[in-house]
């Protein structure tokens, strides 16, 4: 089960004005070995209220480090935090990896990876390119990082980095909302149209073997879109998104399924770190919720349903998901569900966080 463990800070690095590429040095690295594209999630103690962020791992399997990138976001207190009182020395508190924006590496394999990025979404796609180009020397990458201007490219010169040191296995395309370029067709933003645009002139979508997306919702859903008008099946396209600090689906929503119990009181089971209880809950209670109002140390992050680090089995009982935007159709098919965004809809249900 998902426990919190201690890391020092190692360096604080702005990579942009906005920004920092925290290194961290686990108290007990086996704790903390991570697969490309994972993330960690972090608690600290902010005027007197427990707070809870995600954040990826930026670099590669074999860099040697383990490092996260965090980008202040407006009236965000943790992000606020690192990027202006963190320091090196500093203790911080964070879960073991997790995340399933991946695919299993072959270094035998030939693969052609496309890779869409929108700000601070290149953080878990440069994990994934870094692992890439090492790991699978024979495959080649295709980037496509959208910002606003050039002054908010994170990782800037990494990439120029790679792109030296890889020669002629990754090609990256710049796409910049406002500031102008010599070519046209990389600037503006990323929608389905200009993806076509690119498909058509740029980028063969034909030799693409998987694609990885990860930024604002409306950008990552219209490049899937155009991924698939092109030809891609949904098993080629794995998607990471944006979880809005503190945005929750309101509680109480209505739903679509028709309850299947009498009403009233729900009994909950939790089986968690081995130990099983039971507790009663409303029917417009979170599962996730009624178990941390019942004493429950049960693994939580974004409470959005983005991040899964609620991520449990149902084992009996039905409930609804209000959001999902974290598991895969697999994953929902073999039972699990986002605890944080899971309504009761018989009288009885039972969870398990272990499995």
């Amino acid at each position: 089960m998902a426990r919190f463990h201690g890391l020092t800070v190692t360096e604080v690095r702005k990579t942009t004005r906005d920004a920092v590429i925290v290194t961290l040095a686990p108290d007990d690295p086996q704790a903390f070995s991570f697969v490309q594209g994972q993330y960690l999630t972090f608690r600290r103690d902010i005027d007197g209220e427990e707070v809870r962020r995600s954040y990826s791992i930026c670099t590669g399997l074999d860099d040697g480090l383990l490092q996260v990138a965090i980008k202040r976001v407006e009236g965000g207190c943790f992000s606020s935090w690192a990027n202006e009182t963190l320091a090196p020395g500093d203790r911080m508190e964070a879960m073991a990896p997790m995340g399933a924006f991946h695919t299993p590496l072959d270094p035998v394999a030939s693969r052609h990876y496309l890779c869409f990025a929108g700000g601070s979404g290149i953080t878990p796609v440069l994990s994934i390119i870094r692992t890439v180009l090492v790991r699978e020397p024979r495959s080649r990458v295709t980037l496509v990082y959208a910002n606003r201007g050039v002054n908010t490219i994170m990782f800037r010169e990494e990439i120029e980095d790679l792109k030296n040191c890889h020669m002629g296995r990754i090609n990256v395309i710049h796409v910049l909302e406002t500031d102008a370029q010599e070519i046209d067709l990389f600037t503006g933003r990323v929608d389905a149209e200009k993806c076509a645009s690119l498909f058509e002139r740029w980028i063969d979508i034909a030799s693409v073997d998987m694609s990885f997306i990860c930024g604002p919702e409306p950008m990552m859903l219209a490049i899937a879109k155009a991924l698939r008008d092109h030809g891609l099946a949904d098993t080629q396209i794995k998607f990471e998104l944006f979880a809005t600090p503190g945005a929750q689906v309101p509680r109480g929503a209505p739903f679509t399924s028709t309850p299947a119990g009498t009403g009233g009181a729900v009994c909950i089971s939790v089986t968690l770190d081995g130990a099983t209880r039971s507790f009663e809950t409303r029917r417009d209670q979170a599962v996730l919720d009624a178990a941390l109002e019942n004493d429950l140390d049960a693994p939580f992050a974004c409470k959005a349903g983005v991040c899964s680090t609620c991520r449990c089995k149902l084992l009996a009982g039905e409930v609804e998901m209000a959001a999902n935007h974290a598991l895969e159709d697999y994953e929902v098919r073999q039972g699990y569900i986002l605890s944080c965004q899971s309504y009761p809809l018989t009288d009885s249900v039972t969870i398990d966080y272990d499995q």
